[in-house]
């Protein structure tokens, strides 16, 4: 038995239903990185949309029913922190999505199985090829099952992201706000690398990558605060 079919039979345990359609399985698991040779290949895409709507949709009961006299506003506010990339890559890596697909070389060798993003949208895709093949009952269970550690960290204390911390950090010594450049922007469009340099002024300028322009800054900004407050840069990026 080759690696990934082990890989596709453990995410099949651990989410806990086998697929019917094995073409839509692999299609749900199958990068559009795959797809840029000449050789048209089915990939994922098409399911994440999908999937984004049934995820918006199961996490909105749930937090219906968890609090039947909840205003929107406060429903919204706890959709936003269910229903995000990192919500759903850390869903991914729990049910084992990693292993389990389809990457061109490039995109692997650039880091593209690693990459939040990535994992979140093929996450999306996976709760759509459930949707399909077992209904909204078994989307359900899926979201039920791998969001538990989301809903409880629901109530505990948002930290500041680091661009926020960087900023009260200059006002409070009374210096004009970080100013943001984009250094490079590296990789394939699928799974870009962003390199992003802060400067505060009197201060060296410091850099952060990220798949995103937004975590690069973050990620510039964690190294700046860690430079000058002697801060830990991964407990600034906290998501």
């Amino acid at each position: 038995m080759s690696t990934r079919i082990a890989a596709i039979d453990e995410l099949e345990r651990r989410i806990g239903h086998v697929f019917a359609d094995r073409e839509l399985l692999e299609r749900a698991l199958t990068h559009a990185s795959v797809g840029d040779g000449a050789k048209a290949v089915r990939h994922n895409e098409r399911l994440e949309f999908l999937g984004d709507r049934v995820l918006n949709l199961v996490a909105a009961e749930r937090l219906m029913a968890m609090d039947p006299d909840a205003r929107e506003g406060e429903m919204s506010r706890l959709m936003a922190g269910l229903v995000n990339y990192h919500a759903c890559s850390r869903a991914a890596r729990a049910c084992g999505l990693p292993d389990a697909m389809r990457f061109s070389a490039s995109a692997s060798k650039v880091g593209a199985r690693d990459s939040d993003a990535v994992l979140g949208d093929a996450c999306e895709a996976l709760i759509a090829a459930l949707y399909i093949d077992g209904g909204l009952e078994t989307a359900r269970a899926f979201f039920l099952t791998f969001w538990k550690d989301e809903f409880a960290r629901l109530d505990e204390p948002r930290a500041k992201d680091p661009k926020t911390q960087l900023q009260e950090w200059a006002q409070g010594r009374g210096l004009p706000l970080p100013a943001y450049e984009l250094v490079a922007r590296e990789g394939p469009d699928h799974a870009p690398i962003f390199t992003i340099a802060v400067a505060i002024q009197g201060f060296a300028p410091e850099r952060g990558q990220g798949r995103s322009r937004q975590d690069a800054e973050k990620a510039a900004a964690a190294q700046m605060l860690h430079k000058q407050e002697g801060a830990d840069p991964s407990e600034s990026l906290n998501p």
